[in-house]
């Protein structure tokens, strides 16, 4: 293939989903979703990533129709107008923009990197991450780290735990107050982190697996203890705080479990849901979702619209490296071809050539290193000008060019990649993207043979014609040897 495929991507998040939306379009074991996604013919890669306020999934076909088929049914049941379906260079932009920050609930928050990495890493053993995602989520995740280094797209409010606490803080009077924190992942951790630093005098923490919330409790600056998730109905009974953020399948907490547990402010940050909307019916007990963080996080926004140009601004420069590599990459698969048929043929003609030398007499070492190295110097001085339009011609999504040179090496390929008219790899866009250096491209980005470009030690030049022959060398050379070179 002359290209590597193209991505296509589907979300439903946050800023147009609800809660509910974002659970129905989410799969209750997201290794359960790659897998099945890479059954679906046409699909080489698969990735997703689930969250508390989105559900996305993205997989690399070598058409961007095949891709578009094998998501269209990632978001059955949920409103149209609220799931976005991305093309390869919008799903490209979204995931640097992803880990970055700037599509979070609360913009720059610190959680969606780790969450981003713990998804490649899943989707890795799942043999989901194939050369295309992850040179793609790679580079997100860089873009994610220089943002948070280089900007101060981070400052303040970073994560949905402490957007959590701060909403806390308001409808509650938390001096001197118990506050239940159910769940000790990352985002338990931070409101656990937060809430220590407000006025509260107790924090219990209730986790599936009690060594780690007790671990979590020994490590914050207030009288703290870790529990079972089995003794958290218990434990609302003192607390008039509760932020739960888990990845239960079923709810932590119904609403008999609060109904003498007084006034109580709950927060869930669950997806699914691990507080029951219905508790709400309690006179006393007030249950805010992830959608009631709006306000906080729009403040956090205003404070952080410099820092985020500045991020705009990366993720264009990111991008236009990204394109240029992926380019490059198509180039080098034509170009390496093109050696490999043009060192097959070398090899021949050098074995034939031998063969007739040593027909007429022995031919030393020095004479055979001296005209490999003459085979492998014209390869390639014939093959560099091809070489430079070939990646000129990748720079431009130039296919007719590369299929036409192909041809000219190898009369036997006939294959010429279809454009989709949605594919990216076609799109203005990217035609007007930079344009790789080739200067600078690295012998990694080369595949299957090297592109010999030197002399190997020992031999000084590579001869034009006899006259050019070291004396040194010429003597030793039988007559009937220097003639045949002549004559050749």
């Amino acid at each position: 293939m002359m290209r590597s495929g193209v991505i296509t991507g589907v979300s439903v998040a946050h800023d147009e989903a609800t809660v509910d939306e974002i659970e129905a379009a989410t799969a209750p074991d997201v290794r359960d979703r790659i897998a099945e996604l890479l059954a679906t013919p046409g699909v080489a890669e698969a990735f997703a990533i689930q969250t508390c306020n989105r559900s996305e999934a993205y997989v690399v076909t070598d058409r961007a129709e095949q891709g578009r088929a094998a998501l269209d049914g990632i978001a059955d049941g949920v409103r149209s107008g609220v799931v976005d379906r991305m093309d390869h260079e919008t799903s490209l932009r979204h995931l640097m923009r992803l880990a970055a920050g700037l599509e979070s609930l609360v913009l720059g928050e610190d959680q969606i990197i780790g969450q981003l990495r713990d998804a490649v890493e899943t989707a890795r053993s799942e043999d989901g991450i194939g050369p295309m995602l992850d040179d793609t989520l790679m580079k997100a995740i860089h873009v994610g780290e220089r943002a948070r280094t280089e900007t101060a797209i981070n400052e303040g409010v970073v994560s949905l735990g402490s957007a959590a606490v701060t909403l806390a803080d308001r409808e509650a009077d938390l001096d001197g107050a118990t506050a239940l924190v159910i769940g000790a992942g990352e985002m338990g951790t931070v409101a656990a982190e937060s809430l220590a630093d407000t006025g509260i005098d107790r924090l219990v923490i209730a986790n599936r697996t009690v060594p780690h919330a007790t671990h979590i409790a020994e490590t914050v600056d207030v009288d703290a203890s870790g529990v079972g998730l089995p003794a958290a109905p218990a434990a609302t009974d003192e607390a008039s705080v509760i932020i739960s953020a888990t990845g239960s399948p079923d709810p932590i907490l119904d609403a008999d479990d609060l109904a003498d547990s007084g006034a109580t402010v709950c927060i869930d940050l669950g997806q699914p849901r691990d507080i029951d909307p219905a508790a709400e019916e309690h006179d006393t007990v007030a249950v805010h979702d992830i959608d009631a963080l709006e306000a906080i996080t729009d403040r956090t926004h205003a404070r952080r619209a410099d820092a985020a140009d500045e991020v705009e601004a990366m993720i264009d420069e990111e991008f236009d490296r990204l394109l240029a590599l992926f380019k490059r990459k198509r180039a080098d698969a034509a170009i390496s071809a093109m050696y490999e048929g043009a060192e097959r043929v070398k090899q021949r003609e050098v074995r034939t050539a031998m063969a007739k030398l040593d027909s007429h007499g022995e031919v030393t070492d020095e004479q055979r290193e001296i005209i490999e190295s003459l085979a492998d110097s014209l390869v390639s001085q014939l093959l560099s000008a091809p070489t430079k339009s070939l990646r000129d011609a990748a720079a431009s999504d130039d296919w007719t060019t590369i299929q036409t040179a192909m041809q000219l090496f190898n009369p036997e390929f006939d294959e010429v990649p279809e454009v989709d008219p949605d594919d990216s790899a076609a799109s203005e866009d990217e035609v007007n993207a930079e344009e790789a250096d080739t200067a600078d491209a690295s012998d990694g980005d080369r595949q299957s043979v090297s592109m010999p470009d030197a002399i190997p030690d020992g031999v000084d030049t590579v001869p034009d014609s006899l006259d050019d022959i070291p004396d040194s060398v010429e003597k030793e050379m039988p007559a009937h040897v220097l003639e045949q070179l002549s004559e050749d």
